[in-house]
C-alpha cells in the first residue's frame, strides 16, 4: 500500500444519507443504567431524544466487498462494492428491521432497538451471515438472494390472458412457475436473548469462526453460533455488594488468529489479556497493560477521562489499539509496563473538561481503527473532525466529514473547507482548537477496508466514505 499520510492523500468519495441540513439532530445521551455506577464512572441520568436515523454502528466485512451499518431505529443497511464504477464505490445493498423496541416488565425498563455493534461472520458460501445486537439481544442474520416464482400458467389464465374454464379432464393443465426476479432476503438464523442482565455493549466473532464473546458493564459470555440457548459466563467482575462497584467492562475483542485468546479492557483505564486454556473462568488475566497515572496531574475528572473507550487488536495480533477520552494508546502485548506509542488527540480540550461534564460529552464512547496495512490508525473527535496517524512518524491528516465535503467535491473545490477557513490540513487543524466546535457533531463509529485504503465514517445521520491512493 502506499503511504496515505500525506495531505493530499485522502479524498472524499461517497456520502449516504439525508444530504440536507443535520443541525436538528443530535446524538442520544446514554441511557441509565440498572444499578448504581461507581464513583468516578458516573453516567448521565437523563437521555435526549434520539433520532431512529442516526448511525450507530459501522463494520466492513473481511473482504471489504460489503459494508454494513446499524442506526437507533434498530435497521441494518447494507452496501456492496459496485464493480462497474472505477475506484472503490459502494451501492445501496438491502436493508432490514433487526431489532425492534421492547420493555422488561420484571426491571420496568425500555429497552430501545439501536443496533450497538454489528460483526461479519467469515463467507462460507453464497449467503453472508452477521450479527448485530441492542442492548439485550443478539441476532444471526443470514443474507442471500431468493428467486421469486410466480404462476403463469394455469387452467384459469394464461399468463395474464383469462381462459374459459376446461369442459372435460383432457382440458386440465398443472401451473407452470416461473422464475420472475431475485430478492435479497434476510432472515433470523439465531436469536441469543436472555444471558445479559447488564447492557451489551461488544461482540467478537473468534478467529474459528464457530464462537463469539458477548459483554455488558460486568460480564463476557462466550457462545457457540450454533447453539442459542446455552452460553459460558467465562468473565465475571460483579462484586457481591454493588456498593463496592469501583470498575466496568468497556469493551472486549478477540485475538485475531490465536482462538484462545482475548482481551477487555475497563473504566480503570487497564487492558487485560486472558487465556481460555487456563480456566473456564477467566477472571484472573494473562496480562494486563496499564499504564501508572502521574499524580500530580490528577483532578476530579480523571478517573473518567482515563475510561478506556476501545481497544483493537492489529490484524497481526502483535499490538493493542486503545482509545480513552483524551489519547490514543499503541501496547506491544510483549509489553505491560507502559504503551509503545501516546497520540494525544483532545489535548485543546484539557481546559474544558467542566463544560464537557456539564453537557455530558465527557462520556463520549470514541472508537479507534487500525488500517489494513497496520501502518495507521484512526479515530474521531468533535465537529465531524477525525484523525489518521502514521503509527512509525505520528503524522496525522485531519479531515472533516460533513457536507462541505460534497459540496467541494460538486464544485471542484478543497476537501473539507469552511467559507473563511484556511484551506488544507493547516486550516483543518486550527479549526480543531477553537471554542466554536459543535460537540452534537461527533465521529464515534469508524470502520477501515480491511485491504484498501478506504474507510466509513458515520457523522450523525450520514455514512461518508473516503479513499487514498
Amino acid at each position: 500500500m502506499e503511504d496515505p499520510s500525506g495531505s493530499g492523500g485522502w479524498r472524499f468519495a461517497q456520502c449516504f444519507g439525508d444530504k440536507g441540513e443535520v443541525e436538528d439532530i443530535t446524538e442520544g445521551m446514554f441511557f441509565p443504567r440498572p444499578y448504581s455506577p461507581p464513583k468516578g464512572v458516573l453516567r448521565p441520568t437523563h437521555a435526549a431524544l434520539p433520532s431512529a436515523d442516526i448511525i450507530s454502528t459501522v463494520e466492513f466485512d473481511s473482504t471489504g466487498n460489503y459494508l454494513a451499518t446499524g442506526d437507533k431505529g434498530g435497521r441494518v443497511v447494507l452496501f456492496e462494492r459496485n464493480e462497474m464504477k472505477k475506484g472503490c464505490e459502494y451501492k445501496f445493498y438491502t436493508e432490514f428491521q433487526s431489532h425492534e423496541p421492547e420493555f422488561d416488565y420484571l426491571k420496568s425498563l425500555e429497552i430501545e432497538e439501536k443496533i450497538n455493534k454489528i460483526r461479519w461472520c467469515k463467507r462460507q458460501n453464497s449467503a453472508h451471515f452477521l450479527l448485530s445486537t441492542n442492548d439485550k439481544t443478539i441476532k444471526l442474520w443470514k443474507v442471500f438472494e431468493k428467486s421469486l416464482k410466480v404462476v403463469s400458467e394455469s387452467n384459469h389464465y394464461d399468463g395474464q390472458r383469462p381462459l374459459p374454464p376446461p369442459t372435460n379432464s383432457n382440458h386440465l393443465r398443472l401451473p407452470r412457475m416461473t422464475q420472475q426476479e431475485n430478492i435479497i432476503a434476510a432472515v433470523p438464523r439465531k436469536v441469543y436473548a436472555n444471558a445479559h442482565a447488564y447492557h451489551i455493549h461488544s461482540i467478537s466473532v473468534n478467529s474459528d469462526q464457530e464462537t463469539y464473546i458477548s459483554a455488558d458493564d460486568l460480564r463476557i459470555n462466550l457462545w457457540n453460533l450454533n447453539i442459542s440457548d446455552q452460553s459460558f459466563n467465562i468473565v465475571d467482575i460483579k462484586p457481591v455488594n454493588m456498593e463496592e462497584l469501583t470498575e466496568v467492562i468497556t469493551a472486549t475483542e478477540f485475538h485475531p488468529s490465536h482462538c484462545n485468546l482475548f482481551m477487555y479492557s475497563s473504566s480503570k483505564s487497564n487492558i487485560k489479556l486472558a487465556d481460555m486454556r487456563d480456566s473456564a473462568l477467566c477472571d484472573t488475566h494473562a496480562k494486563c497493560f496499564e499504564e501508572e497515572e502521574d499524580p500530580t496531574s490528577r483532578s476530579f475528572f480523571s478517573e473518567i477521562i482515563s475510561s478506556i473507550s476501545d481497544v483493537k487488536f492489529s490484524h497481526d495480533g502483535r499490538y493493542i489499539l486503545a482509545r480513552d477520552y483524551l489519547n490514543l494508546k499503541i501496547w506491544d502485548i510483549n509489553m505491560e509496563s507502559r504503551p509503545v506509542k501516546t497520540i494525544p488527540i483532545h489535548d485543546h480540550l484539557r481546559g474544558k473538561l467542566c463544560d464537557l461534564y456539564e453537557n455530558d460529552c465527557i462520556f463520549d464512547k470514541f472508537e479507534c481503527i487500525w488500517g489494513g496495512d497496520d501502518k495507521h490508525v484512526l479515530t474521531g473527535s468533535y465537529h465531524n473532525f477525525f484523525r489518521i496517524y502514521d503509527t512509525d512518524t505520528l503524522n496525522d491528516v485531519v479531515l472533516q466529514a460533513d457536507k462541505s465535503a460534497f459540496k467541494a467535491k460538486k464544485v471542484g473545490g478543497p476537501l473539507g473547507g469552511k467559507p473563511g477557513m484556511k484551506n488544507g490540513q493547516r486550516g483543518l487543524r486550527d479549526a480543531m482548537q477553537m471554542d466554536t466546535l459543535d460537540f452534537n457533531k461527533k465521529i464515534l463509529h469508524a470502520s477501515w477496508h480491511p485491504r484498501e485504503n478506504t474507510i466509513a465514517i458515520a457523522a450523525t445521520n450520514n455514512l461518508f466514505l473516503y479513499s487514498a491512493a
